[in-house]
């Protein structure tokens, strides 16, 4: 037969059983919120990574658009500025153009009429462009007594610091079409 001290332990252990069962379940709970949240801006995170603009692999920030050059269009790859010279690469086509032998360098929504009425053998010609937003970067250079021209796909947001250090790096500015505020 159980006394009343007896029964009073018992319940006494039952409520403290039952309370660190509470407190098990709420930090169980605790614990799968903080995963989510954290599964949850992870996922975020690296989705605005790599769906935001600048966060895009260099190597595939400029685009073979056309130009005189022996590359297949809309090949991608990267711009470099050497102390001496401008250089695409993309896959193994290398176009090295020293600074010195840049005559025109344009940053605009489309080609120009000016190098668009340049008589040269064109490799691959441009698409149209237009509209207001910036996106071809045109370098026309000589290679001897011939004449060449390379038309590049870039994005506003990837072109402006190239802008500037082309600038200091040439010698040369490049004519922007004034839609975009670069300064």
């Amino acid at each position: 037969m159980k006394g009343w001290h007896d029964e009073k332990r018992e319940v006494g252990m039952l409520n403290q059983a039952r309370s660190l069962g509470t407190q098990e379940r709420w930090l169980l709970r605790a614990t799968l919120a903080l995963i989510f949240l954290f599964t949850l801006m992870g996922g975020v995170s690296s989705a605005y990574q790599w769906g935001h603009r600048s966060q895009r692999p260099k190597e595939t920030q400029f685009k073979y658009a056309g130009g005189t050059e022996n590359i297949p269009q809309g090949c991608t790859g990267a711009l470099e500025l050497a102390s001496e010279s401008l250089t695409f690469k993309c896959f193994q086509y290398v176009v090295a153009i020293p600074y010195a032998s840049i005559g025109l360098m344009q940053y605009r929504p489309d080609v120009s009429k000016e190098v668009r009425k340049l008589k040269l053998k064109w490799k691959a010609r441009p698409q149209g462009g237009g509209g207001k937003r910036n996106r071809y970067f045109t370098v026309q250079y000589n290679e001897g007594a011939t004449r060449h021209v390379i038309v590049l796909e870039v994005l506003p947001e990837v072109m402006r610091p190239y802008l500037a250090a082309i600038d200091l790096k040439a010698g040369k500015r490049v004519e922007v079409k004034g839609y975009e505020d670069y300064e």
